[in-house]
């Protein structure tokens, strides 16, 4: 069971990095094709789709880096982490628009990143 732990965590540490990226590219994609083509792209900007998003990167989050924060007790990871999923919490609180997409891409990177610092720590 120890050696499952490490396994678990690095597995959830890439898959948080991943969501992260297709976050990142769902809200570039979103604004590129609403204001830049015009296009009313509903189903890509629904509101359903962030917080379903933020849930997911919340349980990730929670399961990979608290597992890495308890085995190597470095806060760096959980600090970064969970500033990030603030940022993401934020977004959802603002309407949809500029700010949110500022909100979202600066929190998928600051949980990115802490999903990068907890492996380097492993």
């Amino acid at each position: 069971m120890a050696q499952l732990a490490p396994w678990i965590r690095g597995r959830l540490d890439r898959v948080g990095v991943a969501l992260s990226a297709l976050c990142l590219l769902h809200c570039v994609l979103g604004i590129v094709l609403v204001a830049g083509f015009g296009l009313g792209v509903g189903w890509l900007l629904d509101p359903v789709i962030h917080k379903i998003g933020l849930l997911l990167a919340t349980l990730v989050a929670g399961v990979a880096i608290g597992i890495g924060a308890v085995r190597h007790r470095r806060r760096a990871p959980f600090v970064v982490a969970m500033t990030g999923l603030t940022f993401m919490g934020g977004a959802l609180a603002v309407g949809h628009g500029y700010e949110e997409a500022v909100l979202t891409v600066i929190g998928v990177g600051l949980v990115a990143g802490g999903h990068i610092l907890n492996l380097r720590h492993a």
